[in-house]
């Protein structure tokens, strides 16, 4: 068992919530914790290289975390996706949404909604290693992980 899911246990049992089945989230729902969980694992590997001004560490951050570059992050792995990832991340980006970010397209917009939804639907079964697979894979592949500009 992964130690997501010890962690999640630990959440569901301090506050009494009840086991849900998470194909019934809406994909929205989905993007919206798979948000969270992107942007934490963005802000550990910003602070673990090294302590510096916070805004230092936000502008940083904010390099991965962005629609354009999570829509360049799903290019690249899109095609490694299992076929329930791959109808998670479909669902996702073909949800609509209610809003969109300001420095980006439309595209973009969906396709970084899609990814935060896989990355959602992938925690709430507790499978971080996954996750993490994943983005290591996708920042591989592109053009945004160099040498001089990691995150």
């Amino acid at each position: 068992m992964e130690e997501s899911l010890d962690f999640l246990k630990q959440i569901k049992d301090s506050f009494g919530l009840k086991e849900v089945d998470i194909r019934t989230y809406s994909p929205l729902t989905l993007a919206y914790i798979g948000d969270a969980v992107y942007d934490l694992i963005f802000r550990t590997v910003v602070v673990g290289r090294g302590n510096t001004a916070p805004n230092k560490l936000h502008n940083r951050t904010v390099q991965y975390v962005k629609a354009p570059a999570q829509a360049q992050l799903i290019d690249h792995i899109l095609d490694q996706l299992t076929e329930e990832e791959c109808s998670v991340y479909k669902r996702g980006r073909n949800a609509k949404p209610y809003t969109m970010a300001k420095n980006a397209t439309m595209a973009e917009y969906k396709k970084a909604t899609g990814l935060e939804a896989l990355v959602g639907y992938l925690y709430l079964q507790g499978r971080m290693s996954r996750i993490l697979e994943l983005i290591q894979k996708g920042l591989h592949n592109t053009n945004t992980d160099t040498d001089t500009d990691r995150p």
